[in-house]
């Protein structure tokens, strides 16, 4: 190849780079140019599936461009994780990430197809569900203190219900009774926590935790016994209630939370442009009123940057409870 025609393919090629940059940065300068779609892991009519679909509504008023909610059920949430995992890095196929998909699977699968840090842009943290602990009416206890006592007197007399093995209800458990003073309390499994709030206020299972969308109805009928909250603040949605933290259950917080993520490697001007519409979204009254009611307490003022430090010390608190319960799925 001739000294002519080497310099020709070097300016072709870095004319095309240049070109491709510039492309490329229009397209970030333009981002949304399509419908974005928000990938969720569980059911539709869940509380991850609303979350999506209320914050995404708004997302989509902000930006001019429709967010669609799709539903990607299985394997505890990996399915729809992992799909976003391998999506283009462009913004365009974004992930309502869970504590389950980002916090509890990584500890519970031997095999997991994504790495929850690596793989993954964190855009900002939207908001958690607060956790109740409450008991069957007949149990004399009313309290942190004459539960962990009357259990005490009583080992392995008294069970516990959770949505399955290794949910976030399970570790609930599971981190209660190692905060109490290592207490024994039998584990029963559901298949979801429809099952096993059914079972506690039939009196079949002794306690509980659960997420307050399920829980809280039936506390304040008086179907079952609000004994604490299992956030380290008390639950906007029932100030009145002491958490477990308060009566001396020091280090307990157990809850559920919602984030949105990219794919690793999404341009940070997209990132930020989808992080600074949910800041907004999340400062607007109807959107709050929207999740409070479905009983999530919003997270205003995330960023990436807070969000990365949030599921990073999510996966530190949950592997080793979860390795300490045993619980794995091959």
């Amino acid at each position: 190849m001739n000294t002519t025609v080497r310099r020709l393919l070097i300016s072709t090629a870095l004319v095309l780079a240049a070109s491709w940059a510039f492309a490329g940065a229009k397209a970030e300068e333009k981002y949304p140019f399509k419908p974005v779609r928000i990938i969720v892991s569980f059911s539709a009519g869940g509380p991850t599936d609303i979350v999506a679909r209320v914050v995404g509504a708004k997302m989509g008023d902000l930006l001019g461009q429709q967010f669609v909610v799709e539903n990607r059920v299985g394997a505890g949430g990996n399915i729809g994780a992992d799909q976003v995992a391998k999506s283009p890095p462009d913004g365009y196929t974004l992930l309502m990430a869970t504590v389950s998909t980002h916090a509890i699977n990584p500890g519970l699968y031997r095999n997991m197809p994504y790495d929850p840090v690596r793989d993954f842009a964190p855009v900002a943290q939207i908001g958690v569900t607060p956790t109740l602990l409450g008991v069957h009416p007949s149990l004399p206890a009313t309290d942190l203190k004459s539960l962990v006592a009357l259990v005490k007197q009583n080992p392995g007399k008294y069970t516990y219900g959770s949505s399955g093995l290794g949910s976030i209800l399970h570790l609930c458990g599971e981190q209660f009774k190692a905060l109490a003073g290592g207490i024994n309390i039998v584990h029963v499994p559901y298949r979801g926590s429809a099952p096993m709030m059914s079972d506690l206020v039939g009196g079949q299972i002794s306690m509980a935790f659960d997420a307050t969308p399920t829980a809280m109805p039936q506390a304040q009928s008086g179907a079952i016994r609000a004994i604490g909250a299992g956030m380290a603040t008390r639950m906007r949605a029932m100030p009145q209630l002491p958490t477990l933290q308060e009566q001396g259950l020091k280090g307990f917080e157990c809850y559920t939370w919602n984030a949105i993520l990219a794919p690793a490697g999404t341009p940070q001007a997209i990132v930020d442009r989808l992080s600074e519409s949910i800041s907004t979204a999340l400062a607007d009254p109807a959107v709050i009123h929207r999740l409070e009611e479905a009983g999530i307490d919003p997270t205003p003022g995330s960023t990436p940057e807070k969000a990365t430090a949030f599921i990073k010390a999510e996966l530190a608190k949950w592997g080793p409870i979860i390795k300490a319960s045993g619980a794995n799925i091959d």
